[in-house]
C-alpha cells in the first residue's frame, strides 16, 4: 500500500486559491474569511467563477464546465499552495470524473472543505493525497468559532492535531490506530458502490450530517451496514448531527449533537465492538474543528477520548 502524501507546509506570503466547486455563494458571505486569510499572512487568489451563478434545479456556482475549470486551475497552478472551498452545497459529484491531477501530483497542496467537498476529498485520497476536513471560507449563518479556523492554519503550518473529548453515554471503549476516512454521511452514502468510494478496510471512519429526516439518517446507516462498512472499519468517530427531523417536533433541532440521531446510530452499530467516539466537534456546527482525511490517527476511548494525528 502506498503511503498517503501530505502536502508541504505553507509559509507567509503563499497563495491560497478560493473556489466554489458546488453551490453558489455571495461575495458578502466570504468577506470575513478572505480578510482572515490575509490577516494570517497569506494571499487569497479568487477563482474566475467564485461568484458565478447558474440555476439548473439548484443554484450552482457556475456550469459544470465553469466549476471544473476553476477546480483544475486551483489544483494544478504551481503558484497556488492550498485550495480552500468557499462552501459546500451540491455539485462536487459533477466534477470528479474530469479532475486533472497532473501538476498536483508533482506539487501536492492542501484541499480544505467539508460537506459536499467530501466527494473531492474521497477522490484525492483514492489518489493517495491527504486533505483537511474543516470549515469552508464561507462564514456559517450560525457562526464559527475562532478555533475552527485557527486549527486549520495550524495544519497548514505543519502543526499536529490533538484533541481531548468528554465521555459520552454511547461511546465504546478501546484503542485503535489507523487512517481516517469519511466526512459528510450523505456523500459517503452517495459514493457507495462507485469507484470513488472510500476504502473502509481497517480504517477509522468519521461521519457528520445536517438537515436529514431521521428515517433518511437510518437509511444511510443501513446502507453502510448492508455494504459491509461496519465489518471493515476499525473505529468510528461521530461528529455533528444537527437540524435533524422536523423542526416543529424536534426540541433538539438546533443542537449540534442531536440525541435521537445519536441513539439511532448507536442502536444500529450495537453489535460491533470497534472503539466509538460520539460528540466530536466537526460538521455543520459552530465549533467545527478540522480533521485530516487520509491522516494516521490514534483513537483512545476511555473515560476521556483522545484523538491524535
Amino acid at each position: 500500500m502506498n503511503k498517503t502524501i501530505f502536502p508541504k507546509s505553507l509559509k507567509k506570503g503563499d497563495k491560497i486559491a478560493i473556489i466554489s466547486p458546488a453551490g453558489a455563494v455571495e461575495s458578502s458571505q466570504l468577506e470575513k474569511g478572505i480578510e482572515m486569510i490575509k490577516s494570517k499572512g497569506f494571499e487569497p487568489v479568487l477563482g474566475e467563477h467564485l461568484y458565478t451563478k447558474y440555476a439548473n434545479g439548484y443554484n450552482y456556482a457556475g456550469t459544470e464546465q465553469e466549476r471544473l475549470k476553476d477546480m483544475n486551475w486551483a489544483l494544478n497552478d504551481n503558484e497556488i499552495s492550498a485550495v480552500w472551498a468557499s462552501r459546500g452545497g451540491y455539485g462536487c459529484q459533477h466534477l470528479i470524473q474530469h479532475l486533472n491531477l497532473k501538476n498536483f501530483a508533482k506539487n501536492p497542496k492542501w484541499y480544505i472543505g467539508y460537506s459536499d467537498n467530501t466527494v473531492i476529498q474521497s477522490y484525492l485520497l483514492k489518489k493517495g493525497f491527504a486533505s483537511i476536513h474543516g470549515q469552508t471560507v464561507k462564514t456559517s449563518s450560525f457562526g464559527v468559532t475562532e478555533e475552527s479556523y485557527d486549527l486549520i492554519f495550524n495544519v497548514l503550518k505543519g502543526k499536529p492535531l490533538k484533541y481531548t473529548l468528554s465521555s459520552h453515554q454511547f461511546n465504546k471503549k478501546g484503542n485503535v490506530e489507523g487512517q481516517l476516512v469519511g466526512g459528510n454521511l450523505a456523500l459517503i452514502y452517495a459514493l457507495l458502490g462507485t469507484k470513488y468510494s472510500f476504502d473502509f478496510k481497517d480504517k477509522i471512519l468519521f461521519i457528520e450530517d445536517i438537515g436529514e429526516n431521521f428515517y433518511a439518517l437510518d437509511r444511510m446507516i443501513m446502507s453502510l451496514e448492508l455494504a459491509g462498512v461496519f465489518n471493515k472499519i476499525s473505529g468510528l468517530i461521530i461528529g455533528g448531527m444537527t437540524n435533524m427531523g422536523d423542526e416543529k417536533e424536534n426540541k433538539q433541532y438546533e443542537e449540534s449533537f442531536d440525541e435521537f440521531a445519536y441513539k439511532l446510530i448507536a442502536d444500529r452499530i450495537s453489535k460491533y465492538n470497534f472503539p466509538t467516539a460520539f460528540g466530536f466537534p466537526n460538521g455543520h456546527i459552530k465549533d467545527n474543528r478540522p480533521l485530516i482525511i487520509g491522516g494516521n490517527v490514534r483513537l483512545e476511548v476511555k473515560n476521556k477520548v483522545k484523538i491524535e494525528f
